[in-house]
């Protein structure tokens, strides 16, 4: 029994389409890793909130991801998991999001009895600059910014 250019062709088409899993789940390990590296050397607990304009779109509509309240109880998790002494390194990229989310965020970090230090590499809008304003010491790329807080109900700031 032999392979024939049908079969080769189907092997093929099967492989090109794993290919993009694949380097996703390289980039995610590659990722991890630098975490884990960054957290024995600070000798702290990473915690990150990236939210990123998705390349991929609904009906010609980019997706954009904000703060939700699906986020403070990531967050929430991880901050009550981490012990009183051990110190917090919040990563933050986000253009805001949801008041109430963000400021059951703040209060857990305000409340942590270690140092918290926020990391913003690109820029922290309205609900990430309250974030941002409740830690210990922020630490910003030198292009990087912040945002007003301006929380906003319905339509109305």
């Amino acid at each position: 029994m032999g392979f024939g250019i049908g079969d080769l062709f189907w092997i093929f088409l099967l492989l090109t389409s794993l290919q993009p899993l694949w380097q996703k789940r390289q980039i995610e390990y590659r990722r991890l890793r630098a975490l884990q590296q960054f957290q024995q050397e600070r000798k702290s607990r990473v915690i990150l909130l990236i939210h990123r304009q998705e390349s991929i779109s609904f009906l010609g509509i980019p997706l954009s991801r904000y703060i939700t309240i699906e986020d403070s109880e990531q967050i929430l998790r991880a901050i009550r998991l981490t012990p009183p002494d051990v110190a917090i390194d919040l990563i933050l990229h986000t253009p805001g999001g949801l008041v109430l989310a963000t400021e059951q965020i703040a209060r857990a970090l305000i409340r942590h009895q270690a140092k918290v230090t926020v990391f913003v590499p690109h820029y922290a809008m309205s609900g990430g600059t309250m974030l941002a304003l409740a830690s210990d010491e922020i630490i910003m790329d030198a292009n990087a910014v912040l945002g007003p807080v301006d929380p906003q109900l319905g339509n109305y700031p």
